[in-house]
């Protein structure tokens, strides 16, 4: 089988496995990465999100030979990158806020709405309704709206 290697927060890592494999399962399987969950398999349901360079993606969407060496796959595993904290600001305002009930998509939410908050920033302003209407990951329980009060918090954060 050939090999792929890439980085997976923040360590560089190698997989053994065909190239048609879906990097979901690499993480999963292969590496023992369980935060990003499988939902749907084709990237509607977005229970996987992770980030690569930086920016959301569905690892269930993507072959593992598409992933290159120098490519950065974050997880909500990896997420944590505060200096002194265990858990990231957006983590803490899921708690705060009280916004799990089954838990299986908020990795995902978690990683939606980091990536999210840094792609207004880089465009010039904070989070807003426009923002939060492209962030289209599936909650099962409904929890939207305490979803919405924990991203405004977790932003004000970081």
């Amino acid at each position: 089988m050939p090999l792929h290697t890439f980085i997976l927060n923040g360590k560089p890592v190698s997989v053994d496995v065909e190239d048609d494999v879906r990097l979901l399962w690499a993480l999963r399987d292969v590496l023992g990465v369980t935060g990003p969950k499988y939902g749907c398999g084709l990237g509607v349901c977005q229970a996987c999100t992770s980030h690569i360079n930086g920016k959301a993606f569905n690892p269930c969407s993507v072959p593992v030979k598409d992933i290159h060496p120098t490519d950065e796959v974050t997880t909500i595993e990896g997420l944590p990158a505060t200096v002194g904290k265990d858990l990231h600001p957006m983590q803490e305002a899921w708690l705060e806020y009280d916004v799990a009930q089954c838990g299986y998509c908020q990795p995902g939410q978690i990683m939606a709405a980091v990536a999210k908050v840094r792609q207004a920033r880089a465009a010039g302003h904070e989070i807003g309704d426009a923002d939060f209407d492209e962030i289209r990951n599936i909650c099962r329980c409904g929890t939207y709206h305490r979803i919405r009060e924990a991203i405004r918090a977790g932003a004000k954060n970081f």
